[in-house]
């Protein structure tokens, strides 16, 4: 029904209405002397009127499927909410490399007994506690080495004394070579006077047998008496006894002489036999003494030091268990044939704390890894552990049965982390040129994939599924698929908007 024939039915039924409004007034003028006429008038002016209303309702459906001639212009619409934006860009992209592993203590120091066999007397340290280089763990009982330091300066003192008494036996057989040296210096004195004896004899021998020369020519020539000659023959053979004499003294002092430095030797031999009594009695003393310092060297042993500042691992001993000695649990293993000859060992420490995770890597992604890489460490029952370590080693033997090879990171110091926990790591394995947006502007979906807000024009958002990467440090995100660079994307307020909204931009990034 067009505008012309609605208006046209407004009109008819106007008039119609007119006559239905002439027609009861002159009916109810005469319905006095006609009263059954009234029950008929009302019932044909129900019937017109529901026509009526019929007739209407069918021409107001039909207006509505029939396209209007003219409409009103709309009114513009108002922004549903204000937002920021940032524009996709390209960056480097770091690709990571997931792995887990054991946490363990990058050197764990044993700490030993200097001297087996003694009760643990006191223990001062725990597990967990944090010691500096050269503080007092445990002390040993040393009652028994003080026994033995008594009996060890016993000892010295009686070597001691054994060495004043070899000293003057010494002393006393010095004396004898010098009164044997006395001795033979007088011999040797008495030997030059007999030779001097044998000098004059032989002197006056020579006198007397020139002499007997010269008396003799005179007895020839007569000039002297036989018994003069006689007499100067007698003094010669006087002075040759005399002569021989004095050789055979000299012979006997000699002799003497002889004998005297034979008595110096002798004596000589029994000093040095002294000499030697004595050193061995000096060594005795100071074997005693390096025992007594030995002694006292073990109980200085008996203090337990720290060889190295760190924590404590483990804790072995308890007071009353004997140092050096394994427990019983040990003493079972050595019977069922474990090798237990190493000493055991009464703590463990970590060396200042160091820890690292032994993470690991199969074979074929082993090329990816690098020294001094990267990763990000963090663990399922923690969430608070969130650390940045560092490649430090690859092993270079790989797990034949498994084929994986084991890395080793080096981890900050912190109390999150104990020796033998699980933990996770991201390694960095190498970077890639990706595109990158605010990771505000990426909304995760119920499906578990992720939109953004793509601004289109100057202010209508548009909703489109993406493809996302790697986190990227600075609250950042690859975006793999879905965008291209330089298209600009709804940040804060991306939660509040739906496709087609229209926004109010207030700063553009």
């Amino acid at each position: 029904m067009t505008v012309r024939e609605e208006k046209f039915s407004d009109i008819e039924v106007e008039e119609v209405s007119e006559f239905e409004d002439a027609d009861f007034e002159e009916d109810r003028v005469g319905s006095r002397s006609r009263p059954w006429l009234l029950p008929l008038l009302l019932g044909t002016g129900l019937g017109i009127a529901i026509a009526l209303g019929g007739i209407r309702l069918l021409a107001n459906r039909s207006a509505g499927q029939q396209k209007p001639v003219a409409t009103k212009p709309a009114t513009s619409i108002a922004p549903s909410m204000t937002v920021t934006v940032a524009p996709v860009e390209t960056t480097r992209v770091a690709r990571i490399l997931n792995t887990t592993g054991t946490i363990t203590a990058r050197d764990l120091i044993p700490v030993l007994p200097l001297t087996n066999g003694l009760q643990i007397k006191q223990v001062l340290v725990k597990e967990g506690d944090s010691v500096k280089q050269g503080q007092v763990l445990a002390i040993l009982d040393d009652s028994v080495l003080q026994d033995q330091i008594r009996q060890a300066k016993a000892d010295v003192e009686s070597k001691q004394a054994d060495v004043g008494s070899q000293q003057a036996d010494l002393a006393s057989k010095q004396a004898a070579v010098a009164t044997s040296q006395a001795n033979v210096a007088s011999r040797q004195a008495v030997v030059q006077q007999r030779l001097a004896d044998v000098a004059q004899a032989k002197a006056k021998l020579e006198e007397a047998t020139q002499n007997l020369r010269s008396y003799q020519q005179l007895a020839n020539a007569g000039a002297i008496s036989k018994q003069e000659l006689l007499t100067r023959t007698t003094t010669v053979a006087t002075a040759i006894e005399a002569v021989r004499l004095a050789e055979a003294n000299v012979k006997s002092a000699e002799q003497d002489v002889l004998s005297a430095q034979a008595g110096v030797k002798s004596a000589q031999a029994n000093v040095n036999i002294a000499s030697a009594n004595i050193n061995s009695a000096q060594a005795a003393v100071r074997s005693s003494n390096a025992k007594v310092e030995q002694v006292r060297t073990q109980q200085g042993q008996t203090v337990v030091r720290a060889p190295v500042s760190g924590l404590i691992a483990e804790k072995l001993v308890r007071v009353g268990d004997m140092a050096g000695t394994p427990p019983q649990a040990v003493q079972n293993g050595i019977q069922n044939g474990t090798n237990n000859s190493a000493p055991q060992r009464l703590f463990s420490i970590i060396s200042n704390g160091s820890l690292e995770l032994q993470a690991l890597i199969p074979d074929i992604q082993l090329p990816q890894v690098k020294i001094d890489a990267p990763a990000q460490i963090t663990s399922d029952i923690d969430n608070r552990v969130r650390l940045q370590g560092r490649v430090r080693e690859i092993q270079p033997l790989i797990n034949q049965q498994r084929r994986e090879a084991t890395i080793k990171i080096d981890l900050p110091r912190t109390n999150l982390l104990k020796p033998g926990m699980f933990a996770r790591a991201a390694i960095t394995s190498n970077t890639a040129v990706g595109m990158a947006a605010p990771q505000k502007a990426v909304l995760p979906q119920p499906d578990g994939s992720a939109s953004v807000f793509i601004l289109s024009g100057e202010d209508i958002v548009r909703a489109v599924k993406v493809e996302v990467g790697e986190i990227i440090i600075g609250g950042r995100v690859e975006i793999k698929k879905g965008v291209k660079v330089g298209d600009r994307l709804v940040v804060d307020g991306a939660g509040y908007i739906k496709d087609g909204d229209k926004v109010r931009v207030v700063n553009r990034q």
